[in-house]
């Protein structure tokens, strides 16, 4: 069960099990170690881990359906084994998904949209878990290469709100879906920019939004020093706390103790001024 009525955003956790995700490839790609590292995420306070065995940076080639299996089911079969946190899977493709739900994740996050396969709509509304919608503009190969928008959030929320009606039409429950604007998937600097201005937007749709800024190249579009992703935390945390402003339920981050705190202080200072607010209206 994934709780999504809370005072801040939920905190999920990234956990790639690939040789060749943009920030942290090949550091988990082993089972022993991404436990440890699934481990370490709950510890320092995320409140569930997304498991991802393809890399979806720009320029990456798909992976085969039998290697992302391998890489991905033994390490939920291992987390689950000694953790009872909420895990989602982060593919593209239906039999992985539904693998890694029987396996014991909770949530399928499709990049896609659910457009990744012919049966990816049937297989939602199989599973009956929550399923995160995702915009991108082109693939993970191409997606990068000359990506447009002449409204860039009312395309944005326009698609999502289709494939939402898909979804529901296929038999996946409203309650259910989850939207992500898709930062950085297909979208230039501008158009990140404008879809993080208005996050409320997508907010006041009345589906869960999640929201995945950590380390992406919009942080390094703005400071060109920050090359290296762990360089990155700062922008990162100030876009996760645009988010957080602005109404998404979860927020997808490499840096959860980072995140955890920055959302505490941000709450902290809410609730000083709350007093004073109530005493003005009085």
């Amino acid at each position: 069960m994934i709780a999504t009525l809370r005072r801040r955003p939920l905190v999920m956790g990234v956990l790639n099990v690939t040789p060749d995700s943009f920030s942290d490839g090949g550091r988990f790609a082993e089972r022993d170690t991404a436990l440890a590292q699934a481990l370490a995420l709950v510890a320092a306070g995320a409140d569930m881990l997304d498991i991802g065995g393809e890399s979806t940076r720009p320029g990456a080639a798909p992976t085969a359906e039998a290697v992302e299996l391998a890489r991905v089911l033994p390490v939920i079969t291992a987390i689950r084994a000694v953790s009872d946190v909420p895990l989602s899977i982060d593919t593209r493709k239906p039999a992985v998904a539904r693998a890694a739900v029987a396996a014991g994740a909770v949530m399928w996050n499709d990049i896609s949209a659910l457009t990744g396969a012919p049966d990816s709509l049937a297989t939602a509304a199989e599973l009956n878990t929550p399923v995160v919608l995702m915009h991108m503009q082109g693939d993970p190969r191409t997606m990068q290469d000359n990506p447009r928008y002449a409204d860039p959030v009312g395309e944005v929320l326009a698609y999502l709100s289709a494939r939402a009606e898909a979804a529901m039409a296929a038999g996946v429950r409203r309650e259910d879906i989850w939207f992500d604007p898709g930062i950085g998937f297909g979208k230039r600097l501008q158009h990140n920019l404008a879809l993080l201005a208005n996050l409320d937007r997508l907010a006041a749709s009345g589906f869960p939004v999640l929201l995945g800024v950590s380390r992406k190249r919009t942080v390094l579009h703005i400071d060109s020093t920050a090359i290296d992703p762990n360089d990155r935390i700062g922008g990162s945390l100030a876009m996760a706390l645009q988010g957080a402003a602005s109404g998404v339920t979860a927020l997808r981050v490499h840096d959860v103790r980072q995140t955890v705190q920055a959302l505490a202080v941000q709450a902290a200072i809410a609730a000083a001024r709350a007093p004073e607010a109530a005493g003005a209206s009085d």
